[in-house]
């Protein structure tokens, strides 16, 4: 079982910045993947950022350029460094593990909202 929580979101206006953490009970070098997804409301959940065991990191076309995900392994930690906040940006942000045999991970989730 790993346990993942989220923290860091809040409200934002538009064109300012957050930072996600992600802090999971298991080491990360154990995990196949971590990641960031969201969901906003009425919208299927989408993938924002993974990072692999390795390191490489992947995002999503929309915020490529805006967002960085990166990993503490000391502290067990994976963040979402996100900028240029746009209104659609809104969403709840969920923390994501999957281990080497491919068994998925949730957190509860952050909100993270986007407004003037």
């Amino acid at each position: 079982q790993v346990q993942l929580v989220e923290s860091g979101g809040g409200l934002v206006q538009p064109g300012g910045s957050l930072r996600l953490s992600c802090a999971t009970s298991a080491k990360i070098f154990s995990l196949n993947a971590m990641g960031w997804y969201r969901q906003a409301p009425g919208k299927q959940r989408e993938l924002v950022a993974t990072i692999t065991r390795g390191g490489t990191p992947n995002y999503a076309d929309s915020v490529k350029g805006r967002f960085t995900i990166s990993r503490d392994i000391a502290k067990n930690t994976v963040y979402l460094q996100m900028n240029s906040l746009k209104l659609e940006d809104t969403a709840v942000y969920i923390c994501n593990a999957l281990t080497m045999f491919a068994i998925d991970y949730w957190g509860q989730g952050t909100q993270v909202t986007v407004s003037s």
